[in-house]
């Protein structure tokens, strides 16, 4: 498999930049746990297909300690007793943020109420964010066909 557009970001080094910056906002673990971010990450990877986003954030999950068995389950999260009910919270609004177009109510109230009973305004402003960041790191990634490890090649 070969990508679209190797080194991508190299023709919009600003976008770039500006979307790593929006990135690193999103990395505070005293507001939103590591163990989420990632959670949520992966999962928005997982519904948009984006495998070079997979592996990285499930290599990051890994190297802070996440089992591999909440790993293979995190698409069946509702299944899996694993799971704590804000990181439950946090993967609902994850798929319905991911799946706006799928819904004729996206981001349904019970959902959302759901989200607010775990987080404080602040960290589910920051969850949305962070949704929404990864999701247009997925759309970038797929759409110029990036290759899972790659850029673990590229470092």
């Amino acid at each position: 498999m070969e990508p679209r557009l190797k080194n991508q970001y190299k023709h919009v080094p600003d976008s770039y930049q500006a979307l790593r910056a929006l990135e690193q906002s999103t990395r505070k673990d005293d507001l939103l746990t590591h163990e989420i971010q990632e959670l949520v990450r992966i999962r928005a990877s997982q519904i948009n297909g984006c495998g070079f986003c997979l592996d990285m954030h499930v290599n990051d999950a890994k190297a802070a300690g996440e089992t591999d068995e909440r790993l293979h389950s995190i698409a069946g999260w509702r299944e899996a007793p694993w799971f704590t009910e804000a990181e439950r919270a946090a993967l609902a609004l994850t798929e319905a943020m991911t799946r706006l177009p799928d819904s004729s109510s996206p981001v349904p109230d019970d959902i959302w109420d759901n989200a607010a009973k775990h987080f404080d305004d602040q960290a589910l402003m920051l969850l949305v964010v962070t949704i929404a960041t990864i999701n247009t790191w997925n759309r970038i990634n797929v759409t110029t066909r990036q290759v899972a490890g790659s850029h673990r090649r590229a470092s």
